[in-house]
């Protein structure tokens, strides 16, 4: 029997979509499932798949093994690349290219210029091609433009390729991000993430090495030893790129590694875990809109700053920061190593915690009190053991925020579209200011570099007071759900007249779920 109108007495279904004259001016109601939209998609993805073959356990490990040791290699190769010019520096590169402090800071701005500027573009391309093709056509270029860069002669030629660089690299890190987060449940991003994040850890230890190594190759071919560092290490990218093409697995939909019971099995997961767009959502402009309208978009991109930029600022600088205290290049880059392996140890550890523990939001508060602390000791410090060891504090206080931050904000978007936008925003915003931290250690502040110290404790300082600002947040609108505030109306179900105009009209609990996405009256937020 259909529900009545609580005021008129009369069906509330048949009138649904009407505007009564005497409603003093209310809107009208909005009648969500017209017959030009296309069909709601069933809650329950290929029902008729019997799956009780399939072992979730053995699932899970399959896609583990399939996904990220690959992802993570290219991404270690990727902030190897972006970041070698750090450890290039030290081999008389500035001399031999007749450039000073200054240039070669913006050198290293003008990367993240185009890395900022082609992140979200690039997510919304990797949604409707194939990341298989996307993720290895741009990993191929940017192998390129980085060999080229150990052929340049001259200061522009550096700055083309910086740009170049940033401009085909943008694609990787929110591509990637946004990509795990279509196979895997909001409870176990953050693990992968962190793995994946891990390889810019295992690349500050690998590229210290990697340069002292290179440095031997000093005179051959006529060549100095920072331009062989260039070279070798875009040969091995361009290399990894070609392979990639098949390697890097699409989307679980159509994931050429599972059988179908186990593509069913894994669409189903994510529907269970209230992210309803697994099955399939088609592109419209709407979800880029809600994704640019969305508070949690923009808090989120603030949060992420707070440690991105003194990410940036960490791994161009550390081998400097060290050689200034007493430490000639090799040992220097040598000395590099042990912080980027005790970062990687904390950047998997953490992420495995927040996972299972949850609490993603005091996690990364409790972090960036760690990296500020750090950062106290570098400004305060003038003795070379004691800053070598902030710089360990300081470490393992950023380097863990970035996959921790990424799994935050991603666990609270819904809608593949929406998710793919807002993470390529939140991350290429916190790349923009890479630009900033680029700029931030100057010549003329050796050996202590305290401004350069003083700014990003003050990047640290934001991260920390958004970090509880985007947790309170979430926490009141998730009690505010509780309390029923945000309920929808389900047409045959619940017709409040009060909340019709509010709210709109649904015909089922699987229109507003995938209509609302996480604005549904149903989804929680992650804290």
């Amino acid at each position: 029997m259909p529900s009545t109108d609580p005021e008129k007495g009369a069906p509330a279904a048949s009138n649904a979509s009407t505007h009564s004259s005497d409603e003093k001016g209310r809107a009208s109601v909005v009648e969500r499932a017209s017959s030009e939209e296309k069909p709601v998609q069933p809650e329950l993805y290929n029902p008729h798949m019997d799956v009780s073959g399939v072992d979730e356990r053995k699932l899970i490990r399959k896609l583990d093994w399939y996904l990220v040791p690959w992802l993570s290699f290219l991404y270690l190769l990727a902030f190897l690349d972006r970041s070698s010019i750090g450890n290039a520096k030290l081999y008389n590169m500035e001399a031999d290219l007749h450039i000073d402090d200054t240039q070669y800071n913006l050198a290293l701005t003008i990367f993240f210029f185009s890395y900022a500027i082609f992140e979200v573009p690039s997510n919304v391309f990797l949604k409707r091609l194939r990341p298989s093709i996307w993720l290895s056509a741009s990993m191929l270029l940017w192998g390129i433009m980085m060999t080229v860069q150990g052929l340049v002669h001259n200061y522009g030629g550096l700055l083309g390729m910086r740009w170049m660089l940033g401009m085909f690299e943008a694609g990787l890190f929110p591509g990637v991000n946004y990509y795990l987060s279509c196979w895997y449940k909001r409870s176990e991003f953050g693990l992968r993430a962190a793995i994946f994040f891990s390889a810019a850890t295992v690349s500050g230890a690998f590229g210290g090495l990697l340069a002292a190594a290179i440095s031997n190759m000093d005179g051959i071919a006529g060549k100095p030893a920072w331009a062989w560092i260039f070279i070798i290490e875009g040969l091995a990218t361009v290399v990894a790129g070609a392979v990639s093409f098949w390697i890097i697995q699409d989307f679980p939909d159509n994931a050429k590694f599972l059988t179908e019971p186990e593509r069913t099995v894994v669409i189903r997961r994510l529907q269970s875990d209230d992210q309803f767009s697994a099955a399939g959502e088609t592109l419209k402009w709407k979800y880029i809109i809600q994704s640019l309208l969305d508070w949690k978009t923009w808090l989120a991109m603030l949060v992420y700053t707070g440690s991105d930029g003194p990410l940036y600022a960490f791994s161009l600088f550390l081998p400097s920061i060290i050689s200034q205290v007493g430490f000639s290049a090799t040992p220097a880059n040598l000395l590099t190593v042990p912080v980027y392996v005790v970062a990687c140890g904390f950047t998997c550890v953490i992420g495995y915690i927040a996972d299972r523990r949850g609490g993603r939001g005091l996690i990364n508060i409790g972090l960036l009190i760690v990296a500020a602390i750090g950062y106290l000791i570098l400004i305060f410090s003038r003795d070379a053991a004691l800053s070598y060891f902030a710089v360990y504090l300081a470490a393992i206080g950023i380097y863990p925020c970035i996959p921790n931050i990424v799994a935050w904000a991603s666990n609270n978007v819904e809608g593949t579209y929406k998710r793919s936008v807002s993470l390529a925003m939140v991350i290429s915003f916190g790349n923009i200011n890479g630009a900033v931290s680029s700029n931030v250690y100057r010549g003329q502040d050796k050996p202590w570099y305290t401004l350069g110290h003083g700014i990003v404790l003050l990047y640290i300082g934001i991260g920390f007071i958004t970090s509880v600002t985007y947790y309170v947040l979430l926490r009141r609108e998730n009690a505010r759900r509780d309390r029923g505030e945000r309920d929808e109306i389900i047409k045959g179900v619940n017709d409040d007249r009060t909340d019709l105009a509010k709210n709109g009209t649904f015909s089922s609990v699987a229109e507003a779920k995938q209509e609302k996405g996480d604005e549904w009256s149903g989804y929680r937020y992650t804290l």
